[in-house]
C-alpha cells in the first residue's frame, strides 16, 4: 500500500470510530433497536478492521471489554500509530503506548468520547481549583478562596511552590508513564485513572513481558471499561481529607511501620503510612463502592467550572433516603450517558421508575422502585439492597432541620493540628507537577493526627444556613523567610477550619450531648466542659486539653474562643462557611444545660425536637437553673 493511501486510511479511521457511539445513541433515541437487541448484540456496529497490521506481530490479543474489542474498533482507535505499515518502526510511529493520559486523550479516548473528555477537562479532579485557591488564600496571595485556578498552570509564587512540593501529584492531568494496573500509589493517568483494569492473567503476562526485555509479547490486554473500583479512587482520595481511608474505617497515624504489631487494629498501606481502625462507613460495610453513590455525572463532572468540591457534588443523602416519597424518572427519560451506562452494566429494570437527584435531576441508574420499595443494585457484585427511607426521628425533628445528615451520622473525622511549614532553600526537593528534582523545597512538620466526632460549622447557603461537619483545615505556621519570592520575613500563623464530609456514616446518630455539651463540637477544641451550678443559675466552665498558642492565645486545636465571637475574617477555607457565633454558642449550651438533668429520650427533650426550646422556657420549673450569659 503506498504512503498516500496509508495516510488517508489513518486519517479516516478516527472519524469512523467517532461515529460509533453516535450511531448507538441515535438507534436508542429513535427506537431503531430496543434494549434487548442491544444486549444481544456483541458490538455497537461492525467495522472491517482485520487488515490492520498490528495483529501480524501481536496476534489476536484477548482481555478487552465488550465495546473496546479490536475486532470491533481495531488498535489505532486507542493507540494511534500506522495500522497499514508492516515495518515495526513505521507501524509504531506516533503511537501512544499508554493512551488515555490527558496529554493524548484528544487523539485517543476523546475521538469517540468527546463529551466525556470535555467534562473531564473542566472537572475539579483535573483543575484542582479549590485546592489551589485555598492555598493561595492562606498564603495571602488572594483575598478570597473563591477564585478559579487550574493546577496545571501554577507559577512559582510561595503558594505555587508549596503546592508543587507537597500537593500537585493528585490531579488527572498527571501522566501515567509506567505500564501496569492502578494501585494505591497511582496518581493521575487521565481516563486510565478510573477505567483501566488488569486481570490476574494480564498482570502475569505484563511481568513476563518486562522481564524478557520486552521480547515476550503479552496476549492478554488490560480492559478499559466502566468497572470502577474503590482502588481507582484510593491513590488521590487517601490524601488531604482522606475520604477513601475514612470510608474503609482507617484513620492515619504518625506511627512508623516498624511499630505495628497489632495487624487487626492497625494497617500499613502501600506507601507505608500506618492507619488505625476507627469504624467503617455503613455503606462500605454493606459492600457498596464509591461509584454506587457518586455516578459518572458527578465524578466526570458536567463540563462546568466549579470552585470547590461541594459545588460539584449534587447528590445528597435524602435523594436515596427520602422523607415522604422518592423522586423518580422513567427509563425513556434517561440522558445519553446514563443510557449507555445502563446498557454497559446489563441492567434490566427499564420498565421501572429510577431515582433521580433533586439538585440537578441526574438519574441513579443502579436504582429502581418496585411495589413501593426502592432498591439499589451494587456495582461491585450486582447485589440488590433495599434503600430505607428517613427514620421517623429524622423526619419528625423540626428543631434540627438545618443540620446536614452527616452532622449527626458521622462516626468520626480526622483532626490534624500543629502544622509548621518551612522553606529550605538549600535542600533538594521534587516538583510534583513537572516531575523533576529542584533546589529548595517546602517542608511540612505535623504535630498530631487525631480522630473524633467532628466539630460543627455553619454554611450560609442561599436557602438558609446549614449546619455541617467541620475539621481543622489549616492550623498552621508558615516560615516565609528563605523563599526567593517572600514578601514577608516573619512567620505567619493561620487558624482555619474546613467543611468536611467525613464518609464515616453510621445508621445511629450522635447523641445530643455530643453536640450540646462537647467543646470540640462547638469549636473550642478538646477539653473538659462543665456546668457549674450557683445560686439561681449555672455557669459553663471550659478547661482546654491543649496548651494555648502563643500567637492568638487559643488552644492549639480550637477554632474559636470559648463563649466569644470570632473577630478575624480569615476563619474558614470557604467564604460561606463559619463557626458558631456567640448567640448560636449560647443557644447550644442552653440546651446542654437542660441535658444535665433531662435524659435525651425524656418527654420534655422529645417535645423540644418538635417545638424548639423557646416555648418550653416559658413554663420552667423552679428547679431549672439555666446558664446566665
Amino acid at each position: 500500500m503506498d504512503s498516500s493511501k496509508s495516510k488517508f486510511i489513518n486519517r479516516m479511521l478516527p472519524f469512523l470510530f467517532l461515529s460509533m457511539p453516535l450511531m448507538v445513541w441515535l438507534g436508542m433515541k429513535y427506537d431503531y433497536f430496543d434494549q434487548e437487541q442491544i444486549k444481544a448484540s456483541s458490538d455497537y456496529i461492525t467495522l472491517n478492521v482485520s487488515e490492520q497490521s498490528c495483529v501480524q506481530c501481536h496476534g489476536h490479543i484477548q482481555g478487552f471489554s465488550k465495546y473496546h474489542d479490536p475486532e470491533l474498533i481495531g488498535c489505532v482507535a486507542c493507540h494511534s500509530g500506522n495500522a497499514a505499515a508492516d515495518d515495526k518502526l513505521m507501524a509504531h510511529q506516533d503511537m501512544f503506548v499508554i493512551p488515555g493520559n490527558l496529554s493524548n486523550a484528544a487523539n485517543t479516548c476523546g475521538t469517540c468520547h468527546q463529551d466525556e473528555l470535555h467534562k473531564i477537562e473542566h472537572s475539579l479532579m483535573t483543575t484542582n481549583s479549590g485546592l489551589v485557591a485555598v492555598d493561595k488564600f492562606v498564603f495571602g496571595e488572594t483575598d478570597t478562596p473563591d477564585h478559579h485556578f487550574d493546577i496545571r498552570e501554577l507559577g512559582h509564587s510561595q503558594a505555587d511552590d508549596h503546592l508543587r512540593d507537597l500537593c500537585a501529584n493528585c490531579h488527572l492531568g498527571a501522566q501515567k508513564t509506567d505500564l501496569g494496573p492502578i494501585s494505591q500509589l497511582s496518581r493521575g493517568g487521565g481516563c486510565n485513572a478510573c477505567h483501566l483494569n488488569y486481570s490476574d492473567k494480564a498482570k502475569t503476562q505484563l511481568t513476563d513481558y518486562l522481564a524478557s526485555n520486552k521480547e515476550k509479547l503479552p496476549q492478554m490486554h488490560p480492559s478499559t471499561d466502566i468497572m470502577v473500583t474503590d482502588k481507582h479512587c484510593f491513590g488521590c482520595h487517601s490524601r488531604s481529607s482522606r475520604i477513601s481511608t475514612n470510608y474503609m474505617g482507617w484513620h492515619e497515624t504518625l506511627l512508623d511501620e516498624s511499630a505495628v504489631t497489632d495487624t487487626v487494629s492497625y494497617k500499613v498501606f502501600e506507601d507505608k503510612r500506618v492507619y488505625q481502625y476507627k469504624g467503617a462507613d455503613v455503606h462500605h460495610s454493606k459492600g457498596l463502592l464509591c461509584i454506587d453513590c457518586h455516578s459518572s455525572h458527578e465524578v466526570m463532572g458536567d463540563g462546568k467550572d466549579y470552585l470547590h468540591e461541594e459545588d460539584a457534588v449534587s447528590l445528597s443523602c435524602s435523594d436515596c433516603h427520602y422523607k415522604d416519597k422518592p423522586l423518580t424518572m422513567t427509563y425513556d427519560s434517561l440522558d445519553k450517558e446514563s443510557m449507555l451506562v445502563f446498557m454497559h452494566r446489563n441492567y434490566t429494570h427499564s420498565d421501572k421508575e429510577i431515582l433521580k437527584v433533586k439538585k440537578d435531576q441526574h438519574p441513579l441508574v443502579n436504582t429502581y422502585v418496585e411495589q413501593g420499595q426502592v432498591y439499589l443494585i451494587g456495582k461491585k457484585d450486582g447485589e440488590k439492597h433495599l434503600i430505607k427511607k428517613q427514620s421517623e426521628k429524622c423526619s419528625r425533628d423540626e428543631a434540627h432541620q438545618s443540620l446536614s445528615c452527616a452532622s449527626c451520622h458521622s462516626q468520626w473525622a480526622p483532626r490534624c493540628i500543629g502544622c509548621h511549614n518551612t522553606y529550605d532553600d538549600m535542600a533538594q526537593g521534587y516538583d510534583l507537577l513537572e516531575k523533576k528534582m529542584t533546589k529548595g523545597t517546602w517542608i511540612e512538620h505535623v504535630f498530631e493526627f487525631d480522630a473524633g466526632l467532628p466539630a460543627m460549622g455553619v454554611r450560609m447557603a442561599p436557602e438558609g444556613k446549614k449546619i455541617e461537619p467541620a475539621i481543622p483545615g489549616m492550623i498552621l505556621t508558615i516560615d516565609h523567610g528563605n523563599h526567593k519570592d517572600s514578601l514577608l520575613q516573619d512567620n505567619t500563623f493561620e487558624r482555619l477550619y474546613a467543611p468536611n464530609a467525613p464518609h464515616t456514616i453510621t445508621s445511629e446518630s450522635r447523641s445530643c450531648a455530643s453536640c450540646h455539651t462537647d467543646p470540640a463540637a462547638l469549636g473550642y477544641g478538646k477539653g473538659n466542659l462543665n456546668y457549674v451550678l450557683g445560686p439561681g443559675s449555672g455557669t459553663w466552665v471550659f478547661e482546654p486539653e491543649y496548651a494555648l498558642h502563643p500567637i492568638d492565645g487559643l488552644p492549639e486545636d480550637a477554632w474559636i474562643p470559648f463563649l466569644k465571637d470570632f473577630e478575624t475574617e480569615k476563619i474558614s477555607t470557604r467564604s460561606d462557611f463559619r463557626p458558631f457565633n456567640l448567640q448560636e454558642q449560647q443557644q447550644m449550651l442552653r440546651v446542654g444545660a437542660c441535658l444535665q438533668c433531662h435524659k435525651e429520650d425524656s418527654k420534655i427533650m422529645n417535645e423540644s425536637l418538635k417545638t424548639g426550646l423557646n416555648p418550653l422556657l416559658l413554663k420552667l420549673s423552679d428547679k431549672c437553673l439555666l446558664p446566665k450569659f
